[in-house]
C-alpha cells in the first residue's frame, strides 16, 4: 500500500486528520487517542460494554426506523454492524482509553465510527463516506453520549454480572463441600488471636460458605433492581430533545428485546441522567464482597501457618516454590493475591464514590471514571473467586491430629467444663494451667474435679460444639 492509500481524511471541528485506511473507528476516536494516554486500558479490555453500546445503537436504529426517521437501507446497515459486534467481531477497533475526559463523548464516538464505517461497507461504500451514511447523523440519531453512555454501562453491567454470580456461587459450593468433609474434626476456636472454645472444622468452613452466601443472595435480588432503570430517550439533559415523543418507549423496549435484560425507562429522565447512586451502591456491594473474601483469605493463611511452627490445621495446595533463598518454603500465594485483588477493588470503591460526588448541575462527568472501576471489580472479584476456587479450595486437607492436639492442649477447653465445675474452679484450673504447663484435664483430674465417666461425657464433640441442657454446679 502507498502511503497514499494508507491513510484517510476525515474532517470534524477542529480540522482534519489522516486515519489509518485500515481502522474502522474515524476522527473523532483518533483525537482521544492522541490525547487520553492514561490508564493503558482501552474499551476492548471489557467485551460486555461493547457489546451493551452495539445493543443500544441498534435499539436507536429500530426505534428511528419504526418511526419513520431512518431509511431501511441505513437501517439494514447499521443492524448488520451492530449484530456483528454484538456477536464478538470487531472489538479491537474500540480503542479509547476507559479514562477520558468529555463525559464519555469519545467513547460514544469510537462506537457510532465503528458502526458507520462497518455499515458503509455493507452498502458497498468507503470507510468514511460519511454523505451515505454519517456516525452522528444516522447512528447517533436521537441519542446523547449522555443517554445512550450510561444506559450502555448498565447493560452491560447486566451483561456481566450473571458470571460473577456464578462464580460466587461456585466459590459458596466449594467451601460448603469442605465443611460436610471436615463435619468431624474436632479444633479450637479462636477470639482476638486467642484459643476461645471447641468448634469442628467443619463448621469453621460452612461459616464462610454462610458469610459468602448471603452476597450471592444479596446480589441475586439487588443488582437487577439497581441497574433496570436506563435514561435512554433523555438525550442531552434529560428533556428528550431533538427525540420523537415515541422514542423513548420505542427504544427502551427494543433494548430490553435485544438485550434480554429487564431494562425499562426511567420515570425521571433529568434525574436519571446525572445521579450515580446506584453505581454507588453496586460499588459498595462489591467492596463488601471483596472484604469479605479477603478475611476468609487472611483465615486461610493464619489456619495454614507453619508448616512446624504455626496453627497448621490445614494444607493449602502447594502451588510455587515460595523463596528465592529459602529452600522447601511454600507460601499461601492464591489467598494472598485475592487479599490484593481485595485491596483493589476497595481502592476502585473508594476512586468511585469520589467521581459520583463530583458531578454538578444535569451532568456527571466523571462517569468514564464509574464504568472503568465497576467493570475492573467484577472482573477483578470474578477471577479472584474462580482462582481461590480452582486452586485453592477445592485442594484444602485437614490435618485432623493436629487440631484435635491443639485443642485437648488449649487452655480454652476450660470452658466445656465450666458447667461442671464452676466459674471459680475453672479460672483457678486455667491459671494453673497457663503457669505450670500442665494440661486441663490433667489437673482436673489431679484435683479430682470430675470423674472420668463425667469428663468423657463434656468432651464428647457433639456436647461442645452445640447448645444443650447442662447442670451447673453449685459452688456455694
Amino acid at each position: 500500500m502507498s502511503a497514499a492509500a494508507a491513510f484517510r481524511l476525515e474532517e470534524d471541528l477542529l480540522g482534519t486528520l489522516e486515519v489509518p485506511a485500515d481502522v474502522y473507528y474515524g476522527i473523532q476516536t483518533l483525537r482521544a487517542l492522541e490525547n487520553f494516554h492514561l490508564s493503558g486500558v482501552p474499551l476492548s479490555e471489557f467485551p460486555q460494554l461493547i457489546i451493551a453500546l452495539a445493543m443500544v445503537k441498534q435499539a436507536a436504529a429500530d426505534a428511528n426506523h419504526a418511526l419513520g426517521y431512518l431509511p431501511a437501507a441505513k437501517h439494514a446497515a447499521i443492524s448488520k454492524a451492530c449484530e456483528r459486534i454484538i456477536a464478538g467481531e470487531f472489538h479491537d477497533q474500540f480503542v479509547v482509553d476507559m479514562i477520558q475526559g468529555g463525559a464519555g463523548t469519545s467513547t460514544n464516538m469510537n462506537a457510532n465510527e465503528v458502526i458507520a464505517n462497518l455499515a458503509l461497507e455493507f452498502m458497498g461504500h468507503a470507510k468514511g463516506e460519511y454523505g451515505y451514511l454519517h456516525p452522528n447523523n444516522d447512528v447517533n440519531m436521537a441519542q446523547s453520549t449522555n443517554d445512550a453512555y450510561p444506559t450502555a454501562i448498565r447493560v452491560g453491567l447486566l451483561l456481566i454480572h450473571g458470571s460473577l454470580l456464578d462464580s460466587l456461587e461456585k466459590l459458596v459450593q466449594a467451601f460448603a463441600d469442605k465443611g460436610e468433609e471436615f463435619t468431624h474434626i474436632l479444633k479450637m476456636g479462636r477470639t482476638q488471636l486467642q484459643d476461645a472454645v471447641p468448634m469442628t472444622l467443619g463448621q469453621e468452613f460452612r461459616a464462610f460458605a454462610t458469610n459468602l452466601a448471603e452476597d450471592l443472595d444479596r446480589m441475586r435480588r439487588l443488582v437487577p433492581e439497581l441497574l433496570c432503570e436506563v435514561n435512554l430517550g433523555g438525550t442531552a439533559i434529560g428533556t428528550g430533545i431533538n427525540a420523537d415523543p415515541g422514542y423513548q418507549s420505542l427504544a427502551v423496549e427494543r433494548l430490553a428485546a435485544i438485550s434480554g435484560q429487564p431494562v425499562k425507562p426511567a420515570p425521571d429522565l433529568i434525574e436519571a441522567t446525572y445521579d450515580m447512586g446506584d453505581f454507588v451502591s453496586l460499588s459498595g456491594m462489591l467492596k463488601r464482597l471483596a472484604v469479605k473474601l479477603s478475611k476468609i483469605s487472611n483465615d486461610l493463611r493464619l489456619l495454614s501457618s507453619g508448616p512446624r511452627t504455626g496453627i497448621n490445621e490445614i494444607n493449602l495446595p502447594p502451588r510455587q516454590p515460595g523463596s528465592s533463598i529459602m529452600p522447601g518454603k511454600v507460601n499461601p500465594v492464591i489467598p494472598e493475591a485475592v487479599n490484593q485483588v481485595a485491596f483493589e477493588v476497595i481502592g476502585n470503591d473508594a476512586a468511585l464514590t469520589m467521581a459520583a460526588e463530583a458531578g454538578q448541575l444535569q451532568l456527571n462527568v466523571m462517569e468514564p471514571l464509574i464504568a472503568y472501576k465497576l467493570f475492573d471489580s467484577f472482573r477483578l472479584l470474578q477471577r479472584a473467586m474462580d482462582m481461590l476456587r480452582e486452586q485453592c479450595v477445592v485442594g484444602i486437607t485437614a490435618n485432623e491430629e493436629r487440631c484435635r492436639e491443639l485443642m485437648e492442649n488449649s487452655i480454652g477447653l476450660i470452658t466445656a467444663l465450666n458447667p461442671y465445675i464452676g466459674y471459680e474452679n475453672a479460672s483457678r484450673i486455667a491459671r494453673q494451667a497457663l503457669t505450670s504447663g500442665c494440661g486441663i484435664l490433667e489437673l482436673v483430674r489431679e484435683q479430682g474435679l470430675l470423674d472420668e465417666a463425667t469428663l468423657a461425657e463434656s468432651l464428647r464433640p457433639e456436647n461442645m460444639i452445640a447448645p444443650r441442657p447442662v447442670a451447673i454446679k453449685n459452688e456455694a
